[in-house]
């Protein structure tokens, strides 16, 4: 996305103030938990993301928003177990950007442009809502897209949007990343074999 949209739909206050599901073919934000969401956007290309807030703000869906925390990069520490099992020690650590944002209360413009009356609204869509993402490495704008994406998700009025054109491609772009990865970790694959030796024939 376009850093000025990004600065559009931030507003004026926008400084900051301080295993997969896509198995079987197509899923919706119901049948998926929102941290699985979560680890779709983290993992997806930002070039995707892009496009997807690119295509909402064309059709005029995309709300404004505003920053609450971030975009903001620290070091988080890693631990891990050895084989799934024992103690649990310090791996090392990680760069990690993280993202909070809050999103225009009430989404009255997506709601229009996706032809939702204003007196359907439940609770839950009058409230503000808020979004978060977190990403491996120093991405600043991937962390934000991604906690718009979060509330965008949570919100009537375009979950069903993002079921039908990102989550898909998210899905399918994460399974082909696994067996590209898996292809070159099978061409590397070494067959070991034990020789016999005549003394220990009968």
């Amino acid at each position: 996305m376009p850093t000025q949209i990004l600065q559009q739909h931030s507003g004026t206050a926008c400084s900051a103030s301080s295993s997969c599901c896509c198995q079987t073919g197509r899923q919706t934000s119901r049948q998926t938990s929102r941290p699985e969401r979560l680890r779709l956007l983290a993992l997806a290309e930002t070039a995707r993301l892009e496009a997807c807030l690119d295509s909402l703000h064309a059709r005029h869906i995309l709300p404004s928003w505003t920053l609450l925390r971030g975009p903001e990069s620290g070091l988080v520490m890693v631990r891990g177990r050895i084989g799934g099992q024992g103690q649990p020690f310090n791996v090392g650590e990680a760069l990690v950007t993280r993202c909070c944002i809050s999103l225009a209360a009430g989404c009255e413009t997506s709601r229009q442009a996706c032809g939702i009356p204003a007196s359907d609204a439940s609770a839950s869509d009058t409230a503000a809502i808020l979004g978060c993402g977190y990403v491996l490495g120093e991405k600043p704008r991937h962390a934000e897209m991604m906690a718009v994406l979060d509330a965008l998700w949570q919100n009537e009025a375009t979950a069903a949007i993002l079921d039908t054109e990102l989550l898909p491609e998210l899905c399918s772009s994460l399974r082909a990343r696994y067996e590209a990865d898996s292809a070159a970790a099978a061409a590397t694959k070494v067959d070991f074999f034990t020789l016999v030796r005549g003394e220990d024939k009968d």
